[in-house]
């Protein structure tokens, strides 16, 4: 995408932060476990940048691991409702600011600079460089891209639904169907040549949530593209979820969903 459409996407979550926090999923423990594994700190010992934390979906499960953490999330809305979710951990600071404009006053060197499926929100030509600032030598970037995924046993109704996107002018990213989740491409080349990396390291995680007609389309309701979508538009595409859906037996749908952790050191 351009750099208007990111940042015209980017800011669209906090326009409904509250749908936000209720129907987006948290993140799974496996995925704090290769975090620590890899990046090789502990989470008692960790000092975590967490860069756009939105309603605290990750961070609230690393706080409780014990970890020290200052959020710096852009949305205003967002911030609020992670500082009120978070207040109950001493170590937790969300910071409502742009990331690509904040400066730490503390100066503080931290052990690993976290994006959960919003680094590719942060502008490109500054991210990597400003990650790297904030990391203390030998410290870890780590960051996830997730995106829905289609392995061989991928729920019909995703197929089914597709008509009705290709109505509304909202063609699929790439090719149809998407490729397996094991072939969905990483970010380690983008990585290597920022140059300021090294030991760059990938791990996947394929996980899957039911979902009724009425959560299906909360969820949907909070994706960026379907948000800028013309609102006649998108309330029709979201009638077809719900008819598609409450026709299958049981009233629901399974999703997969792919997340690819990253993670980077500085050299030191």
């Amino acid at each position: 995408m351009d750099e208007q459409e990111r940042l015209k996407r980017a800011r669209t979550f906090d326009e409904i932060a509250e749908l936000y926090d209720r129907a987006r999923p948290y993140y799974r423990a496996e995925l704090f476990a290769d975090l620590f594994r890899l990046s090789r700190i502990t989470p008692q010992s960790a000092r975590i940048l967490e860069i756009g934390c939105g309603t605290g979906h990750a961070t609230e499960p690393l706080a409780r691991l014990g970890c020290e953490i200052v959020c710096v999330e852009l949305g205003s809305n967002l911030a609020r409702i992670a500082s009120e979710k978070l207040a109950q951990f001493p170590g937790v600071q969300v910071v409502n600011a742009n990331f690509e404009n904040w400066e730490d006053p503390e100066a503080r060197a931290f052990d690993i600079v976290f994006a959960a499926t919003s680094w590719h929100w942060i502008d490109p030509k500054l991210r990597y460089q400003k990650a790297a600032q904030a990391l203390k030598p030998g410290g870890s970037l780590a960051f996830t891209t997730g995106m829905h995924a289609f392995p061989p046993d991928v729920d019909p109704f995703f197929f089914e639904i597709r008509s009705a996107y290709d109505a509304v002018g909202m063609p699929w990213p790439g090719d149809w169907p998407p490729p397996p989740p094991e072939q969905w491409p990483d970010s380690r080349a983008e990585i290597e040549a920022s140059g300021l990396f090294e030991d760059v390291q990938v791990a996947r995680h394929l996980w899957t949530d039911q979902y009724d007609a009425d959560s299906h389309v909360a969820l949907m309701q909070t994706a960026s593209d379907h948000r800028l979508l013309e609102a006649d538009k998108r309330e029709w595409l979201f009638s077809q979820m719900r008819r598609l859906i409450s026709a299958r037996p049981g009233g629901r749908i399974t999703k997969h969903q792919l997340t690819i952790l990253h993670i980077a050191r500085r050299p030191g």
